[in-house]
């Protein structure tokens, strides 16, 4: 559907056409009275899920430029790999986040309210109802957590619309209208469950999501503890809705790395984005397995994982190395190391160490190289979303590669319920035993109680919560590495954004990398090393920093959008310190 979709926009530019005026064609009742004319605007909504990307572009919604503890670096076009800044420094003439997702809402609006009169059944108007208020709850969530206030436009407007120069609204009342367009679209979507169209499993996965991230707003920023219960409870709710009908795959990965077919199959997945050969591929494993240098895990995101005996880097019985040992060719193997490990860990990254100046390659079962010589900034590089089984033309050719993209999966679920139980004090055995203990298991860790988490007391733990919150956090951390930026809006809705400030002594594991002391100076002579390990944010001409200030927690908005209200003499206030 979703592959469908990228050639039905490419066909039909519903949007361009429907910019002000409307065509004749759309603009006439009879155009929406014709279901499958519906259905085809409601299927460029697929669109709108990047998953691993489309084609030869690298932008994708896993891994790539993801600003966060668990990665301590991203490209800069033309630059190769630099330190990681805020993506803003001061406010540009234009944001095309703002002017993206009013594009996306415009055209929800036009489904919406030709939809409600047309002719359809009742019950298959609210499918089709549904499935654009859906995708306009996303938009609009997605637009206030990067940018708070914003205007709520639910009309299609024109040129002489005087909401096209209406206020901001308060998140607040933007996040409640979400929940009602999210709760609608769970009840009427006609189909309950289906891993590559909108459903109703498919609209409680994303409720969860909606929810726990304003729970944990109102809770962490707004102090706001009855707007928190609600949030967190509706989580539990649309979880539940959810939860029975999956089951976890066997293996972590392959929830990341399988064909069409395969994810089609996998029972943990709720919805999926998909590539087929010849039609629709992607470019994020060429990237992974070319000799570009990639953005590395950082120490921080590697000493997260627990060891096998289910304790932390403090208290494991485990051996704690994380040095590795040079193997016949020179390079550093991780194999031991990775081993007492959460396996997760090394489903995650590569077995071998591979940095500038001491490049590794990767293969496959029989010894055939699928890579490139790899190097990351940080000396770990990323095997997780990459099949070594397709063979090496698959994976290193631009806008060929076709392992699938999991949006919405199980883990996720499990990951959110847990959470928001833990913050209403209300998770009980029962649930752990029901979610996070299942992904333990998967990544071949003891099971867990209430309890055992509760007294845990990681020294590591630097958030200011409980013992149980934080192994909460610390699970969702592991099992969602590099996925969706899902680290980087946990740390804004935990108001923890500060933890990204490289000033502070305490953080100087998010620029840290691996333990390079098993090689030789001459093997370290391409990195700056401090302590045995590589320093992202240090190169021969000096060290970069990443000055955290509160501004960050929410995007600026462009200046042109500003002066255009400001000649009208209406105000429309930019966010605060940009």
């Amino acid at each position: 559907m979703i592959a469908g979709a990228v050639a039905l926009s490419s066909c039909n530019d519903f949007l361009d056409d429907n910019r002000y005026p409307l065509d004749k064609q759309t603009d006439n009742p009879e155009y929406w009275n014709n279901e499958m004319n519906v259905k085809g605007q409601c299927n460029y909504f697929y669109s709108e899920y990047l998953g691993y990307g489309n084609g030869t572009s690298w932008t994708n919604d896993f891994y790539y430029r993801s600003l966060s503890d668990d990665q301590s670096a991203k490209i800069s076009s033309g630059s190769g790999i630099i330190f990681a800044d805020w993506d803003f420094q001061y406010a540009p003439e234009k944001n095309s986040s703002w002017d993206a997702t009013y594009t996306v809402i415009r055209r929800c609006n036009i489904i919406i309210n030709n939809v409600e009169v047309s002719t359809l059944p009742e019950k298959v108007k609210a499918n089709y109802i549904g499935i654009a208020k859906l995708n306009r709850a996303f938009q609009y969530f997605d637009i206030v957590r990067k940018f708070g206030d914003v205007c709520l436009v639910t009309e299609v407007l024109d040129v002489n619309s005087p909401e096209l120069y209406g206020p901001r609204v308060n998140r607040n009342t933007v996040m409640d209208f979400v929940l009602d367009d999210i709760n609608y679209a769970a009840e009427n979507i006609t189909l309950q469950s289906s891993k590559s169209e909108f459903s109703k499993d498919m609209a409680n996965a994303m409720k969860s999501q909606i929810c726990l991230f304003e729970g944990a707003f109102a809770k962490y920023h707004q102090n706001d503890n009855a707007r928190a219960e609600k949030y967190f409870n509706e989580v539990v709710n649309a979880c539940n809705a959810v939860m029975g009908s999956y089951r976890l795959a066997p293996t972590y990965r392959e929830n990341y790395n399988s064909s069409r077919t395969a994810i089609l199959a996998n029972p943990e997945m709720i919805f999926c984005k998909t590539y087929i050969s010849g039609q629709l591929g992607h470019s994020m494993c060429k990237y992974l397995s070319s000799n570009t240098p990639i953005c590395g895990m950082t120490k921080d995101a590697f000493d997260a994982y627990l060891f096998k005996d289910g304790k932390p880097l403090a208290t494991t019985g485990e051996v704690k190395s994380d040095a590795g040992k040079l193997d016949a060719n020179g390079k550093i193997d991780l194999t031991d190391v990775l081993a007492v490990r959460d396996s997760r860990l090394s489903q995650t990254i590569d077995d071998h160490l591979a940095y500038n100046g001491n490049q590794f390659t990767r293969t496959d079962a029989a010894g055939t190289a699928v890579s490139d010589p790899l190097a990351s900034n940080t000396g770990y590089t990323i095997k997780k979303y990459v099949d070594v089984n397709v063979g090496y033309d698959a994976i290193t050719n631009d806008g060929s590669n076709t392992v699938c993209a999991p949006i919405y999966w199980l883990a996720n679920v499990y990951l959110d319920y847990a959470e928001a139980r833990a913050e209403l004090g209300q998770l009980t055995d029962t649930d752990v035993a029901n979610t996070l203990n299942k992904l333990y298991a998967r990544a071949g860790l003891p099971d867990q109680t209430v309890a055992s988490l509760s007294n845990m007391n990681d020294p590591a733990n630097n958030m200011g919560v409980s013992s149980l919150l934080w192994e909460v956090r610390r699970c969702r951390r592991c099992e969602l590495m590099f996925d969706h930026y899902t680290r980087y809006w946990d740390l804004i809705r935990w108001h923890k954004l500060d933890l990204l400030d490289t000033t502070k002594p305490e953080n100087i594991d998010i620029v840290l990398g691996a333990n390079v002391s098993a090689a030789d100076d001459a093997a370290n002579a391409g990195v700056i090393v401090t302590d045995g390990y590589i320093n992202s944010a240090k190169t021969t001409a000096g060290t970069s920093t990443r000055v955290f200030s509160d501004r960050e927690y929410l995007q600026p908005i462009g200046t042109t959008l500003l002066n255009l209200y400001n000649l009208k003499d209406i105000e429309f206030k930019q966010n605060p310190g940009w």
